[in-house]
């Protein structure tokens, strides 16, 4: 099982990640991408990297805008550090 993070981890780790804010127990990115095409290339190369981590996304796509959840079923829903290192690994995919 995995130990969720308090407020204050969650704090610090959203100083380096500037796209994410916390919002109801969740890390929440929203992005508006140029069209369709761009926010499925985006989806498609977010779906490796969560593959890779072994730790998956909730994700919402409306023609292009997408919206990802971060959180950890097996911590009660809650932030912890796979969340942050998966947050950061797609920050890296953003174009």
């Amino acid at each position: 099982m995995s130990t969720p993070l308090n407020s204050d981890q969650i704090k610090v780790a959203l100083t380096s990640l500037k796209r994410w804010s916390y919002i109801d127990d969740k890390l929440l990115m929203d992005i508006n991408l140029r069209d369709f095409s761009e926010a499925l290339s985006f989806l498609v190369k977010v779906g490796i990297e969560a593959e890779k981590l072994n730790h998956h996304p909730e994700i919402h796509n409306i023609y292009n805008k997408v919206t990802l959840k971060l959180c950890t079923h097996d911590a009660g829903n809650r932030v912890t550090e796979k969340d942050i290192v998966l947050a950061r690994a797609i920050e890296k995919l953003i174009f």
